[in-house]
């Protein structure tokens, strides 16, 4: 568990990190730099949506994902809390900023092979090499993230503790079910969300990103079907 309380630290870290620098930026500054970062989102969901080895697994996962996703209006539980939080400790931000900053780095630092591979490594071979590289990289992205996008950037680090921790409590579990097939569906179904989020700061799209969630669990289990 070491390794991911490291990652978990290095996002904290580097958001807040990035929160002081960025208050200091002047508004025409960043907005360019929030158009800059954007399109890089864009580009991160792209590359990754484009491993995938079955495009029908993406659709299916997309279309599955979001039936069930309105079904259970996660989007608007998520949206709900995070309007709850801001009140009470984000006094001055726009409104939505912290819930939209909190689910587009949750969704960059959880999806992704390292995100799986690094919690398996460590608690079974006690190789937290990969996690140590990932909180390097999560480190640095959480600082230009939170620069331009505010404190909701920190918040993702509960959802990297949950979603990371949980994979390492199922380890001896869920290590024979994750061969690499699966792992890269899952990763090209998160980029395609990551795209939409990319899409949505951009203000091009209103996609609900909240409600596709479901499609990241829904791949696994399709590609083992098809």
């Amino acid at each position: 568990m070491w390794g991911i309380i490291v990652n978990v630290l290095s996002i904290i870290f580097g958001s807040t990190l990035g929160f002081l620098v960025g208050k200091k930026l002047p508004d025409s500054m960043s907005d360019t730099i929030m158009h800059g970062l954007s399109l890089a989102i864009c580009l991160i969901g792209i590359k990754m949506a484009l491993s995938t080895q079955n495009v029908l697994i993406i659709i299916l996962s997309c279309v599955i994902g979001g039936i069930l996703g309105e079904v259970g209006d996660i989007e608007g539980k998520v949206n709900r809390l995070g309007r709850w939080v801001e009140d009470r400790f984000s006094k001055g931000q726009k409104t939505g900023a912290l819930t939209k900053a909190f689910v587009a780095s949750s969704l960059v630092f959880c999806v992704g092979a390292m995100a799986i591979i690094g919690p398996l490594e460590s608690v079974i071979n006690h190789n937290h090499s990969v996690l140590y590289a990932k909180s390097t990289l999560d480190g640095i992205t959480s600082v230009v993230f939170a620069s331009v996008m505010g404190p909701g950037v920190a918040l993702s680090s509960f959802a990297v503790l949950l979603y990371q921790g949980s994979i390492a409590l199922l380890a001896v579990w869920v290590q024979p079910l994750l061969n690499d097939q699966i792992i890269t569906e899952i990763t090209a179904t998160g980029g395609l969300l990551i795209l939409g989020i990319g899409l949505n700061l951009l203000k091009l799209t209103t996609i609900k990103i909240g409600n596709l969630l479901p499609a990241i669990i829904i791949a696994p289990f399709l590609v083992c079907l098809l």
